[in-house]
């Protein structure tokens, strides 16, 4: 963790924690038992491997400052209240990333993954909605905004294309129905090859 990547940090934390099931030492599911309570030492040898893991997975100068501190989910909400941004704010800057970015010198795959790491990330704050009604619609409404937004982001990744893939951007465009994003990858990592093949 530096100043400037929180979310992505706190993501990558909540995962690597979630497979040793130490998650609820930051999120207060696991709370600090009394001294005398029998289960107390083994809460404090996790609270401790957590704080540890913690604490070195910081940058050096935000070290120094929860270093003294002694329980886990303290130094959670500590950096949380530091370093996260308000969500729409977060958002508002990723989408415009996206909508900016254009794939210059990268190849093909590394301009899409870059992208795909700004859309998960945008995923991560404003997921798609659900139905909470009693009886489930059948309109299949969310399904629909669910499928524009994923052509939406097809689309985002054709035009931020250089001009060398013209031809495969608008095969796609006028492709009916528009294919997937994975599909849409498929087809311009296939001209990106042929393009690099010399010609005899």
């Amino acid at each position: 963790l530096d100043s400037s990547n929180y979310h992505s940090w706190s993501r990558s934390m909540v995962t690597a924690l979630s497979t040793k099931n130490k998650v609820e030492f930051i999120n207060g599911n696991a709370p600090e038992p009394l001294r005398t309570d029998r289960t107390y030492n083994a809460w404090s040898r996790c609270n401790n491997m957590v704080v540890s893991w913690i604490v070195h997975s910081v940058s050096v100068a935000i070290r120094q400052s929860i270093l003294w501190m002694n329980r886990a989910e303290e130094i959670w909400n500590d950096l949380k209240s530091r370093y996260a941004q308000g969500d729409l704010l977060r958002i508002s800057d990723l989408q415009q990333e996206a909508s900016s970015m254009k794939q210059g010198t990268l190849s093909v795959t590394e301009y899409f993954t870059k992208l795909r790491i700004i859309w998960d990330e945008i995923e991560n704050f404003r997921p798609d909605p659900t139905c909470s009604c009693t009886i489930k619609c059948s309109c299949s409404v969310l399904t629909i905004i669910a499928q524009r937004k994923l052509e939406d982001r097809a689309m985002q990744f054709l035009r931020g294309l250089n001009e060398q893939y013209n031809n495969v951007r608008s095969h796609v465009l006028l492709m009916e129905p528009m294919p997937t994003i994975p599909k849409t990858f498929s087809c311009v990592a296939q001209q990106e090859r042929q393009l690099s093949i010399p010609f005899q």
